[in-house]
């Protein structure tokens, strides 16, 4: 009998499949006491399935490229770091010496007290850290259970699957998509999750907050989903079935029309050219941004370099990596971004400060590379260094005062200097400019953009301080609005104060990648985007389509608007493109 469910679209798109459950307890648990005899051997199973764990992460790991593996690469990362872990490790093995427990039983006991001790924590950040403990839990319970051919052959069978589970970690949905499952459904969850921004990256439809998913789908049920709007139909009828089928002409049609678009120029409708640029971190990824036309790179983040390893970057193996960069996008301009790492992403250098109890308002970004000057100023010297090779700019993230970027100007002023006095050719100048990121630096804007050559708006980051909500705390997705008022004022001011004074503004985040807001944004003046390769064309198509003249005529009314609701109004009569 039919069933339709609701939830919420995190990944736009439609699939149909057969249902394949997986339960949060779907791993049996031996609860038997385990003789003393076979405590050696608990103990062998138990560390052959964390090897095996670590293995997977490691090879999933190797095989990511691009912006995948900068969205993946630091959940893949702090789970590793998980698994060597001694308190975790020594914890498991004591529970099987000590107490007996064979292993399962021993990995769900330590499971339930480490998520029991990140509920109790009242920092809303570090709470949502417990669905970590859970997937790396989960893997190690999942190693343990592959000593069984049946569970090997289980997992293999994806093809033309739905997956419906409780909750799925980033590292897992790459693998997940490969094996061919074509949609996700969730009973738990946030639009705004990584694994949600991660799914529309790979274009693999996902509904998220589907409460009653687990409890109302059996394994093999023909299963609709819609991400569109969060609607799961649960053994469609002909009528659901007709609009799954001229959705699939829809895209098909789509396709073939985005595919002109590849060396169209991006031109509204009465005339003003907008620049398209790329988000990148890797060959793909600019080769990628060249093939679709981009306009250059708008952000380029250096954290890939840093991540999961000992010994910091060196000046040379840094400048070869922006050399190739620049070299690759054939003399179109490239924006750098100076490292952005904190406490918030897996970091085994030392650098980062481990114990920081609000990590997303620690020491990151600027704040860390002022923190340590001479690791700013070997990334400043590689980023000089590659500017001799074409077009560069550098970009600050998380600046909050103009003296921080009066201190790294100072520093790179220094860095060209001693470049040019040990014969390295450099550009004559390098324009530097800072992430708009939290509303203290869009707010005091106007005094601090004499310090700039240009601006970049960090969507996600000024969403999340400005309105006080973690973007990874599900309980709080519904807070996290880009067009609350508060978020649309400020990104409309820090435009016009770039335009006032003459500087180039660019918009990065997930913001810029999403047709949704291009009105939006071409009405408050941005003819900047910055944005994943993969979504170029759909936003060129969106451009093209809209007349900027009229929508700057409507921004003071979209500025008016008290709630969201009266912005989505507004909005509705610009036209979404």
């Amino acid at each position: 009998m039919r069933l339709v469910l609701t939830g919420t679209g995190a990944a736009r798109g439609m699939a149909l499949g057969r249902a394949r459950l997986e339960h949060p307890s779907r791993y049996l648990v031996d609860e038997s006491p385990l003789a003393e005899g076979d405590v050696e051997h608990e103990l062998e199973r138990l560390r052959r399935a964390i090897a095996l764990a670590r293995d997977e992460l490691q090879a999933l790991r190797e095989k990511l490229h691009g912006t995948l593996a900068r969205e993946v690469a630091e959940f893949i990362d702090a789970h590793s770091l998980m698994l060597a872990d001694r308190e975790l490790t020594s914890g498991l093995f004591d529970l099987i010496r000590v107490g007996r427990y064979r292993a399962s039983a021993a990995l769900k006991m330590q499971r339930d007290r480490l998520v029991a001790m990140f509920e109790e924590m009242d920092d809303p950040y570090l709470r949502s850290r417990k669905e970590d403990v859970e997937h790396v839990i989960g893997r190690v319970q999942a190693g343990l259970a592959r000593e069984s051919s049946a569970e090997e052959r289980r997992l293999a069978a994806r093809v033309g699957e739905i997956l419906v589970s409780d909750t799925v970690a980033p590292s897992e949905l790459v693998p997940l998509a490969e094996r061919g499952v074509l949609g996700v459904v969730l009973s738990s969850g946030s639009q705004v999750s990584h694994s949600a921004i991660l799914a529309r990256s790979l274009h693999l439809p996902m509904i998220v907050a589907a409460h009653d998913a687990l409890s109302h789908i059996q394994d093999d049920d023909l299963v609709l989903i819609d991400g569109e709007r969060g609607e799961i139909v649960v053994h469609p009828a002909a009528q659901d079935l007709a609009r799954f089928r001229a959705w699939q002409r829809e895209i098909a049609q789509k396709g073939k029309r985005l595919a002109l678009l590849r060396d169209a120029d991006t031109r509204t409708r009465d005339g003003t050219t907008i620049a398209l640029y790329a988000n990148a971190e890797s060959p793909a990824d600019v080769a990628q941004a060249r093939a679709l036309g981009a306009a250059g790179v708008g952000l380029y983040r250096t954290e890939f370099l840093f991540l999961q390893r000992k010994e910091i970057p060196s000046e040379d193996e840094q400048f070869l990596a922006y050399r190739d960069l620049v070299l690759g996008m054939g003399g179109l301009p490239v924006t750098i971004r100076t490292l952005d790492l904190g406490a918030d992403k897996a970091d085994a250098s030392g650098l980062v400060l481990d114990d920081e109890e609000n990590p997303a308002l620690g020491v990151r970004g600027v704040r860390l590379s002022l923190r340590h000057p001479q690791l700013l100023a070997v990334q400043l010297r590689a980023i000089l260094r590659a500017s001799g090779y074409g077009p560069v700019r550098i970009l600050v993230p998380m600046v909050s005062a103009a003296e921080e970027m009066v201190s790294v100007r100072r520093l790179l002023k220094e860095c060209a200097r001693d470049l040019r006095s040990a014969g390295h050719e450099i550009a004559e100048h390098v324009d530097l400019g800072a992430m708009i990121e939290v509303p203290a630096a869009a707010i005091a804007l106007p005094g601090m953009i004499k310090t700039l050559d240009f601006i970049a708006i960090g969507t996600n980051d000024l969403i999340q301080y400005t309105l006080a909500v973690d973007r990874n705390n599900d309980h709080l997705a519904n807070l996290y609005d880009p067009l609350h008022p508060a978020v649309l004022k400020l990104i409309a001011q820090t435009i016009a104060t770039a335009e006032r004074a003459k500087r180039r503004v660019t918009l990065c985040g997930e913001m810029a990648g999403d047709r949704r807001y291009t009105a939006l944004l071409l009405a408050l003046g941005l003819t900047d985007f910055s944005m994943h390769p993969g979504v170029l064309l759909e936003v060129r198509e969106a451009v093209n389509a809209l007349d900027r003249a009229q929508l700057r005529a409507q921004a003071p009314s979209l500025l008016r608007a008290p709630t969201r609701a009266r912005i989505e109004r507004a909005l509705a009569s610009l036209g979404s493109g």
